[in-house]
């Protein structure tokens, strides 16, 4: 039934090439550097690997089941992934896609999650979308959000920026939704920074969290893992941001720990929590 196989240890070996599916492109290779990297980057002095990590975890934004992890209902997914992650007491994220639905069933899980966890909300990330689109799409947000990101990563997945129009953002852009943001009391992420051009502009718009990511490896703009992207650039990043976020391939206490003594307060992971909902259903 899913596209999942299972691994004992998610590093993507199990699911090369498969997309769509749980791997990435050019045979899974920025999914693979992802998981391996975290275990061979050098540590800032007089930080261990051993220290206790303190960081937040988080579900990261994940959208697309049915191709992606061959669940039989888009929606359904949803407030499955929802209450797993609420019920082991992870924190969430909802994701953005297309059609418009993908992100209004998240909005919709997060709603109906109150009823069981009072006050739950969740950092919602938005496709870089025409400003018009990106705005109405922070009104749909607004009563689940705890934070709003542009998800300016996605714009480099080349069938998806020409099926729905996506846009490189300019800092201009991305200071006018943070100004919105800011308006409503809530904190504005920048999501996919993978690139010196990103560094460049996190220091351009100085958003509230600065949120390395290179979509899992599916983004393939330059191979490397986050794990050395953020070890090259956190202290230039902390500089121009509020928090620090990273995901991809981060597996074990000793990554989180890796990525604390980095200055990262949250990090974010999703196929690993697919995979437990997964075993759990199946």
């Amino acid at each position: 039934m899913y596209k999942c196989h299972f691994c004992q240890n998610c590093d993507g070996t199990g699911c090369i090439g498969e997309m769509p599916g749980m791997g990435g492109p050019n045979a899974s290779r920025n999914f693979l550097h992802n998981c391996e990297a975290w275990g061979r980057i050098a540590l800032p002095a007089g930080y261990s690997a051993d220290a206790e990590p303190h960081v937040d975890v988080r579900l990261a934004p994940v959208t697309g089941a049915v191709e992606n992890v061959g669940y039989d209902d888009e929606r359904q997914f949803y407030f499955d992934i929802i209450d797993y992650c609420l019920r082991h007491g992870i924190k969430l994220s909802i994701g953005d896609g297309t059609p418009d639905h993908k992100l209004q069933y998240g909005i919709q899980a997060v709603q109906a999650a109150c009823e069981r966890f009072p006050g739950t909300k969740a950092a919602v990330f938005i496709k870089p979308y025409p400003q018009e689109r990106v705005f109405e799409r922070i009104e749909w947000a607004l009563p689940v959000a705890e934070a709003v990101g542009m998800d300016i990563d996605s714009y480099n997945i080349i069938t998806m920026r020409n099926l729905v129009h996506l846009e490189k953002k300019t800092p201009a852009q991305l200071r006018a939704i943070k100004a919105r943001l800011e308006a409503e009391g809530l904190p504005f992420a920048i999501k996919g920074i993978f690139t010196e051009e990103d560094v460049d502009t996190v220091a351009a718009v100085k958003p509230a969290i600065a949120y390395i990511s290179n979509h899992g490896g599916r983004v393939d703009t330059r191979e490397g893992s986050t794990a050395e992207f953020l070890a090259a650039y956190a202290e230039k990043l902390r500089a121009n941001c509020g928090e620090l976020w990273v995901d991809g391939g981060i597996r074990s206490r000793h990554d989180m720990a890796v990525a604390a003594a980095y200055g990262v307060s949250t990090v974010l992971e999703g196929r690993p929590f697919i995979t437990a909902l997964c075993r759990e259903r199946a």
